[in-house]
């Protein structure tokens, strides 16, 4: 009797709690709301330490806080979070603190793909970031299951960056639009390899006709043409007007002359060349070619990041992505984070959100 008397006294008040929250959420969604929120999850061990717990209790008890202020975020309307899950420094850590967490991440990824899970009851589609082949194989294939089973949800997404930092990150992303370009470079004809080594095609005479290499000189007399056109234009008059439209209809000019199976004549310093040729569009990394390599590419950039614990330290966490971005820092340990610091820090990015859309702007 008793026990059921709990009961509908527990479901009473937790609908009262779900009223309470849905009106907090209707007067913050007055202001401005962040679209995306991003989580370093900071104290577990201390919490479990202070409450003298054992050990991998701090992290289950942050699993639960997580899960509520997902569940809040999403309640809120914000369409992407991010949370720091394990940090490639982690790794560092002894090797049977590493085991457990590996094991509690492997038994709350799997859990997010049963029914009742909160992936399934908000439409959640789930991406994990980061460096996956550094996981042990069981956690990255069921990283990749949960990845593929989630692909066609399109309501609210989940970003677990696991085995991630922001260098890592980084020196991926550089690598990749490296790699991108030097193909793109290859294709233009202007550069090519000898036994592995980068080299210009600069001798005319050691051609002999070949149709590809005659194509290189005939653009490369262009250039020439198109830098005197371009010289001619800026005496003139033009002063230091950016000089990329007169290359081009010079080019566009000289072109209509041009033989592309016929041997050109080269009368162009190859010094200067190199320079015109380096200063193209398609021969220069853009910061765009850096960040379609990322691994964040799937989502904006965060709006606020909320580091629990009181530290304002991002330790290498979406540091390309965080330079217009609210850092709030309760002083609460992750385990006790809750309701009431979500809201402080909606209120805080509604405070500072004019001067955060300036510096966005600026930038």
């Amino acid at each position: 009797m008793e026990d059921r008397r709990f009961s509908k006294v527990s479901e009473v008040f937790g609908s009262l709690c779900s009223f309470l929250r849905r009106c907090i959420f209707g007067i913050l969604s007055v202001g401005p709301v962040p679209t995306h929120f991003a989580f370093i999850m900071d104290g577990n061990r201390r919490f479990a330490k202070k409450e003298k717990l054992e050990v991998g209790a701090g992290h289950r008890a942050g699993f639960s806080a997580l899960m509520s202020i997902l569940r809040y975020c999403y309640e809120l309307g914000v369409r992407y979070v991010t949370i720091y899950a394990f940090s490639i420094e982690n790794f560092k850590r002894r090797p049977e603190e590493v085991q457990n967490l590996m094991d509690l991440i492997l038994e709350k990824i799997e859990g997010l793909l049963k029914e009742e899970s909160i992936v399934n009851q908000h439409g959640i589609r789930v991406y994990f970031i980061g460096n996956l082949k550094l996981l042990s194989e069981p956690v990255r294939m069921a990283a990749e299951k949960v990845m593929r089973v989630t692909s066609n949800n399109n309501r609210c997404v989940l970003l677990i960056c696991i085995a991630y930092t922001s260098s890592d990150e980084i020196v991926n992303a550089v690598r990749g639009s490296c790699m991108g370009k030097w193909d793109e470079i290859q294709q233009s004809g202007f550069y090519k390899t000898y036994n592995g080594e980068i080299g210009e095609i600069d001798d005319p005479k050691k051609i002999n006709g070949d149709q590809q290499y005659c194509r290189n000189e005939a653009y490369e007399s262009r250039v020439s043409n198109a830098s005197m056109a371009c010289n001619g234009s800026t005496t003139r008059g033009e002063g230091t007007r950016n000089q990329n439209s007169v290359v081009e209809s010079a080019l566009l000019r000289s072109s209509e002359d041009d033989k592309w199976d016929e041997p050109q004549e080269l009368k162009v310093d190859k010094n200067v060349l190199r320079n015109e040729i380096m200063q193209g569009s398609y021969s220069i990394i853009k910061q765009v070619d850096v960040e379609k390599h990322m691994y964040m590419a799937v989502a904006p950039d965060p709006d606020i990041v909320i580091r629990s614990s009181g530290e304002t330290r991002l330790s290498n966490f979406l540091l390309w992505q965080t330079s217009n971005c609210l850092l709030y820092s309760p002083s609460a340990l992750w385990p006790e984070i809750g309701l009431r610091h979500l809201v402080w820090g909606v209120l805080e990015f509604q405070r500072n959100h004019s001067y955060l859309e300036k510096k966005k702007k600026q930038a």
